[in-house]
């Protein structure tokens, strides 16, 4: 079997996202669990054993037959990349990410006798510091050295890993996860210093999702990150413009009203004369500066924290229109025409649907970017790919494909294999 056959056959993807990892090899769609972890140290050590439980650490879908109260999961449940970064000395962190990225290469092992290890391509935030870059080296070499199952592996930012699954070559590419949108020009690589990175995502609309719940009378359930997650998803909309949206949804409280039934439990959440409240869930990501989300803050939902890039500080609350029109204006006065022709939104941030019969007040993500850029003169293509919650890890396939064998890993370029038996 010649190396280009062999890569195609262990290809293998990751994709560190805030919230879930996204792992696997060459298919249709990734596996993907939960991005955090379970730590033990708070059970009974004997009955563990009776058990047959020989870890300390749980990570994947069994993880939920673990959890205790409230107050255990708090203390003892990490997520640990907040904002699409590991803090450098975060041991806890890294522990976790390293019992993911094991779990993801257990549960696709290979049983072919020519198997001598993936080809891995992983992504992380455009944002990601090199100390990062070299633990995430440092995590596939040990577990290669325990089991042999890490021929290569090589790092790519996420948002390049859309523009390669989209086939783009010059486009803005805006991924929001849970943690982070990163809004990254792209002229065959990334343009380093024109990206923006706003700590916002899919948390902050958990947050306002949790106050929403909070005003409902389900303080508790407010503090259940899974539990608040599912509440938004289920019943969170984009307004095309908030104001109205609210104004229309309080005049019509009946047309706009839901009822959450979680899956599996009686338990059942009726926003009742609340559902104007579901467009601030879906506003969180687009415009957390709009005077609805003061009174929220002063009561002490967090703001969306600052964001450092190259000495410039990034507000967190910086709608996200003129982020994409910050970003795009630190490239070329050449390009920046072409960028705003392809704007590639991706993530499952952006993923949200409008429900038949609100059309006229709820829209799509591509919808409201391009409304928002509108508003301030400009013109867009703006676009939602086909398969947001995925998309990075299918250019991580078609990347860690393309990239050729010899090609060892250069760290200023950030390309390249890092090699058993070369690296580690």
């Amino acid at each position: 079997m010649s190396i280009s056959e062999y890569k195609k056959k262990y290809v293998y993807g990751e994709d560190y996202g805030t919230s879930q990892f996204k792992f696997g090899p060459i298919a249709e769609k990734p596996l993907v669990i939960d991005n955090r972890g379970l730590f033990l140290i708070g059970e009974s050590k004997l009955l563990l054993d009776i058990f047959g439980v020989r870890k300390d650490v749980v990570v994947g879908p069994e993880l939920s037959r673990y959890l205790g109260s409230i107050d255990d999961v708090g203390r003892y449940l990490v997520y640990p990349m907040r904002d699409g970064i590991v803090d450098k000395d975060d041991e806890r962190a890294w522990r976790v990410l390293l019992e993911i990225t094991r779990y993801g290469f257990e549960a696709t092992r290979p049983k072919s006798k020519d198997f001598e290890g993936f080809y891995v391509t992983a992504a992380l935030s455009a944002i990601a510091p090199d100390y990062m870059y070299e633990r995430i080296f440092d995590i596939h070499a040990k577990i290669d050295a325990e089991e042999k199952l890490v021929k290569a592996v090589t790092i790519i930012p996420q948002p390049l890993a859309v523009a390669i699954a989209e086939k783009t070559v010059t486009c803005v590419v805006i991924e929001s996860g849970h943690g982070n949108t990163q809004i990254t020009p792209i002229s065959m690589y990334p343009i380093r210093n024109a990206i923006v990175a706003l700590n916002r995502g899919g948390a902050e609309a958990d947050a306002i999702a949790a106050e929403i719940l909070r005003d409902l009378g389900y303080e508790d359930r407010a503090h259940e990150e899974k539990f608040v997650r599912q509440f938004k998803e289920a019943v969170g909309l984009i307004p095309r413009d908030l104001s109205q949206a609210v104004e229309r949804a309080r005049n019509e409280p009946e047309r706009f009203r839901t009822v959450f039934s979680v899956p599996g439990t009686t338990i059942q959440v009726d926003l009742g004369n609340m559902g104007w409240a579901r467009f601030l869930i879906g506003e969180a990501i687009f415009n957390p500066e709009h005077e609805m989300f003061e009174s929220y803050y002063k009561r002490g939902m967090p703001r969306p924290r600052d964001t450092v890039i190259g000495g410039e500080r990034i507000r967190g609350t910086m709608p996200l229109s003129q982020a994409i029109v910050h970003s795009v204006s630190r490239t070329s006065i050449e390009l920046q025409p072409e960028l705003y022709r392809d704007i590639i939104l991706s993530g499952g941030n952006f993923a949200w649907r409008v429900p038949k019969g609100l059309e006229d007040v709820a829209v799509d993500s591509a919808q409201k970017v391009a409304y928002e850029l509108k508003k301030l003169g400009i013109e867009s293509n703006v676009r939602l790919v086909s398969d947001p919650l995925y998309s990075v890890w299918k250019g991580t396939i078609v990347y860690g494909i393309a990239v050729p064998d010899e090609v060892e890993w250069n760290w200023k370029t950030r390309e390249g294999w890092y090699k058993r038996g070369v690296h580690y």
